[in-house]
């Protein structure tokens, strides 16, 4: 797919009035598309494949296939590229990912009881208990230094690729840089945490995990869902431009990872993790 189809996908120009000191004026605006995806699982022994629908996500199309895979993959439902055989898409904005037969994924997993985010009542410390059990990528001992500078140079390297941002200004971005700060890759999408996945995914899908001589970097907040799908890639160091919430500090100190917020222009503050940071 080539960068304006991406562009056409994930954005729609729309007619708007806009005003300026008092002067009305009519002309295209693009904004950042947002659709439903109903992703489903295929499984079972080939005598008897079953279908299930699993979640529902608000997202911007594109990339469907990584965004699923990243879903189920921080989600504990698989756990290695065998896993999985395929992909189907019966009607428009679904997926059913089709799983080897050899696969028995917990459904029980997807009640998302092993986490939760700002708007669910399950205390901290149950959630962050709960993903020690399912986080098999992360708490691996590692000698990480990132200098000062390679951070200064995260934001700006993401946002000179960020081509639909620039025309939408309406989309979340995770991008995976390596050590020295090289962009190896990212995506954008609507949805934060959508963004993540399909990154992960994306990882997945070409054995790359674990991710634990990567940094993260996070267009916006970090917030706990984002940290625990971090830790479930055994991503170790993670930048956001924004603020991080009180329980993705404590998520992330659980699992000895590094946690940078409010990365912008040559300013940042390390909340943990400050061993892995050459100041």
């Amino acid at each position: 797919m080539y960068l304006w189809d991406m562009i056409e996908t994930a954005a729609s120009a729309v007619r708007i009035t806009k005003i300026n000191d008092g002067v009305s004026a009519v002309q295209d605006d693009f904004l950042a598309s947002e659709e439903p995806l109903q992703i489903g699982l295929v499984f079972g022994e080939k005598s008897h494949r079953e279908q299930k629908s699993i979640s529902v996500t608000m997202r911007t199309p594109g990339n469907d296939e990584e965004l699923a895979l990243g879903f189920l993959f921080t989600e504990g439902i698989i756990s290695q590229k065998k896993d999985w055989m395929g992909f189907s898409s019966p009607v428009q904005n679904t997926i059913e990912v089709e799983l080897h037969e050899s696969s028995k994924p917990d459904l029980n997993k997807l009640e998302r009881n092993f986490y939760t985010t700002s708007s669910c009542g399950v205390c901290g410390k149950s959630s962050i208990d709960a993903i020690r059990t399912v986080a098999t990528q992360a708490n691996e001992a590692d000698n990480i230094l990132i200098s000062t500078d390679v951070l200064y140079s995260l934001p700006s390297l993401l946002r000179q690729t960020q081509h639909v941002f620039e025309q939408t200004g309406g989309l979340h971005a995770s991008a995976i840089f390596d050590l020295s700060g090289k962009l190896l890759f990212f995506r954008e999408d609507v949805g934060r945490h959508n963004a993540l996945d399909k990154v992960i995914g994306w990882a997945f899908r070409n054995e790359l995990l674990p991710l634990n001589r990567h940094i993260l970097l996070l267009s916006g907040r970090a917030s706990f869902e984002l940290i625990q799908k971090a830790a479930m890639a055994g991503i170790k160091v993670i930048a956001a431009v924004g603020a991080p919430s009180t329980l993705a500090v404590e998520l992330a100190k659980e699992f000895d990872m590094t946690l940078v917020g409010f990365l912008r222009g040559s300013h940042f503050n390390i909340y943990c993790g400050e061993k892995r940071i050459s100041v």
